[in-house]
């Protein structure tokens, strides 16, 4: 006798009637389980250390930690869980930003309730999942210029690729607010990845910062 297995779903959005109207239409398949509803970035990844969760339908977002941080952070940690983001912001930028941070599946929330179940059990299989709107503007971003990337090479002093972005973002006269907005991570974040660059390249302050950039040709001097 075969069992059906079951997809263990955590909903996460700041909108508490969001959530339970989703909920309350998950609850109706066998297969699928809700485990946890949060309302949070924080509490998703709080969620993901104690449940465990197969999918993970994410709000972008929110107040605090964005649906962005929170995923680039789950797929760090747990790469096998997937995360569908589901999102009134369908942008470029927003897309571009989510599967960057290595995302599953995007939907707009104004999907029929057909289509989100089969995208859950797309991504649960292993597949990805994108709607027409969505691949459509991941095809447009493709011929876009791409933002400035960590080279392939060896970065220095054990930068992570993210640490080595925020240093020639930092070297270009970014603030931490257009940083946060950049890179869609919180101000929080932002300070906490200037004070690992400063401790593992030995520097003091942003102007050692831009003259180590220069110096090593992390950024050129023309975009000055």
């Amino acid at each position: 006798m075969n069992v059906k297995s079951i997809t263990k779903v955590l909903l996460v959005d700041d909108h508490a009637l969001i959530r339970q109207g989703v909920q309350s239409m998950l609850e109706q398949f066998d297969d699928l389980e809700v485990i946890a509803s949060v309302a949070s970035g924080e509490d998703a990844i709080n969620s993901v250390n104690e449940q465990k969760p197969d999918v993970i339908l994410m709000d972008i977002m929110m107040s605090g930690m964005t649906g962005i941080e929170a995923t680039r952070w789950i797929k760090e940690n747990y790469p096998d869980i997937k995360v569908v983001m589901l999102s009134a912001e369908i942008s470029k930028t927003y897309v571009s930003a989510s599967i960057q941070s290595g995302v599953d599946g995007y939907l707009p929330k104004d999907v029929d309730s057909g289509t989100l179940i089969e995208a859950i059990r797309v991504t649960s299989a292993g597949g990805r999942y994108f709607n027409d709107a969505i691949m459509k503007l991941v095809f447009e971003d493709f011929f876009q210029k791409e933002k400035v990337k960590a080279p392939a090479k060896s970065l220095p002093n054990n930068l992570t690729a993210r640490e080595y972005e925020v240093l020639q973002l930092i070297a270009l006269g970014k603030s931490n607010k257009e940083l946060a907005e950049e890179l869609f991570i919180s101000i929080k974040t932002v300070e906490t990845h200037k004070t690992n660059i400063l401790q593992k390249l030995g520097l003091k302050n942003t102007a050692e910062v831009v003259r180590y950039a220069i110096k090593n040709k992390i950024i050129d001097v023309q975009n000055f």
